[in-house]
């Protein structure tokens, strides 16, 4: 392959050809650079660069190559860090004003877990302001825009690193998921996106949370393969994390070979589903069922009610306790976010205690949930990509909705702490991607990645390129 179509490879095959000589991660290095350089300006996902230090440490993995001494599977792979990621040698601006030139000198320990394995970093990726939204344009860097469609939003938060990883301009990216941050975007740029269970992937030099303790780090990429060999760098416990020495303690093993009890959760109740979301998850299902494992189809049997309202209201809360640490940053955030924050202070305390004890009852609940369940199939999102300059969707199916109305599969399962891997199916009629989520008990990560394996194996999907 010429040296320009090395873009196109998957992490797993870099890493073949680096293992067997017929690649150099500097050579993959270049190629990733000149798609950078090539599809950027269209798609606005990377916004802010090392150039330099990322070919000299290509040179220095190529160096290691050459001497049969990898750091890892993920030495010489190029990777972009979503910018609400500390990383010490670039600012984190958090789609931010205030925040143009803030750097702590820190990386995140994903982030230096990656570093450590070899993993070279081509750069930042775009968000919304604070991370909130699931659309992605901030008035530091403006929009990013969908590869498969350049007038629709890739989604968000995570919207500028699945637009990099779909462009080609890197075959890894390190996400952050607190309400679906992961698993939308990539429904919506035909990626695969795992957002782990709750601190599976330790945390420490970290942004100020405005989601409790919903907000995870995980992989996105092109293929299951490449989101295992991330995520399996980025995982694992750390003393600095205390609840990532209990997330080690319930992970279990994966179960490839048995048959898998499925439950399909097509609808919310109500809330409207694109037709063709629809007819593209429940075909997939059948697929999975083609492969040997039980599909039952039903609602989900959780009450999920009381986050109907409770959902804004954390946002809210977190965005008040935050403007009162960092008056700074608050002088300079959008309207909308001062507003949001406003209405958090309004609240009573004891609202945020009840929202604790129904995260706690949730959590409790989820357990029992997969009694007679391993895996729970649902869309990724109820809408395909909209315009990529509204936040949200106004319209589903025809029915109005809200700033969440395309969000509604998603964010149950942060507040449960619980493991979620979005894989593509079949696009819609005008080419564009759709994804289903599959959803597992705490712990079983590792069932859901050999599931998506196993599915990807029988039904392809890395051949689809955006027309860029």
């Amino acid at each position: 392959m010429e040296d320009r179509n090395l873009w196109r490879l998957s992490a797993a095959d870099m890493q073949t050809g680096f293992r067997d000589g017929s690649l150099t991660p500097l050579a993959v290095a270049r190629a990733c650079l000149a798609r950078l350089e090539a599809v950027n300006p269209r798609i606005n996902a990377v916004v802010a660069r090392r150039d330099q230090d990322f070919l000299r440490e290509a040179e220095v993995s190529t160096a290691r190559h050459a001497r049969r001494r990898p750091l890892s599977a993920l030495d010489g792979i190029p990777l972009s860090v979503k910018d609400s990621l500390y990383t010490q040698d670039l600012p984190t601006t958090w789609g931010c004003p205030a925040l143009r030139s803030h750097a702590t000198g820190q990386d995140e320990l994903s982030v230096a877990r990656a570093r450590a394995a070899g993993a070279l970093v081509i750069g930042k990726t775009n968000v919304p302001e604070f991370a909130l939204e699931g659309y992605t344009a901030n008035p530091v860097f403006g929009v990013t825009r969908n590869p498969w469609n350049l007038d629709l939003t890739p989604g968000g938060s995570s919207g500028g690193a699945v637009a990099s990883v779909a462009a080609g301009i890197t075959p890894l990216a390190i996400g952050q998921d607190g309400g679906g941050s992961i698993r939308r975007p990539a429904s919506h740029t035909g990626l695969v996106g795992l957002k782990p269970s709750l601190s599976a992937v330790p945390r420490e030099h970290v942004l100020p949370s405005l989601l409790l303790d919903f907000e995870v780090i995980g992989p996105l990429t092109r293929t299951v393969a490449d989101a295992r060999m991330l995520f399996d760098v980025m995982r694992g416990p750390a003393a600095v994390d205390r609840s990532s020495l209990a997330a080690e303690q319930a992970r279990s093993p994966a179960r490839p070979s048995a048959q898998l009890r499925i439950l399909y959760v097509e609808r919310f109740g109500s809330a409207p589903l694109d037709p063709q979301i629809a007819d593209s998850v429940g075909q997939a299902v059948s697929r999975l069922a083609a492969l040997g494992h039980r599909v039952e189809t039903g609602a989900l049997p959780l009450d999920l009610d009381f986050y109907a309202q409770a959902w804004p209201q954390i946002g809210q809360v977190g965005l008040a306790q935050l403007f009162e640490r960092h008056p700074d940053w608050a002088a300079q955030a959008s309207p909308k976010y001062l507003d949001m924050a406003e209405q958090g202070r309004q609240l009573p305390a004891t609202r945020l205690w009840q929202i604790l004890e129904q995260v706690k009852k949730l959590r409790r609940d989820s357990l029992a949930l997969f009694d007679n369940i391993d895996v729970i199939v649902l869309p990724s999102a109820a809408a395909l990509p909209w315009k990529a300059e509204d936040a949200y969707p106004t319209h589903i199916a025809g029915q109005e909705v809200g700033p969440r109305g395309h969000a509604v599969y998603t964010g149950w399962v942060n507040a449960a702490g619980l493991p979620g891997l979005a894989v593509p199916c079949e696009p819609s009629r005008e080419g564009l991607p759709i994804g289903m989520q599959l959803v597992g008990r705490y712990g079983s990560d590792d069932t859901l990645l050999d599931l998506g394996a196993a599915y990807e194996a029988a039904h392809p999907w890395a051949d689809r390129w955006p027309a860029l």
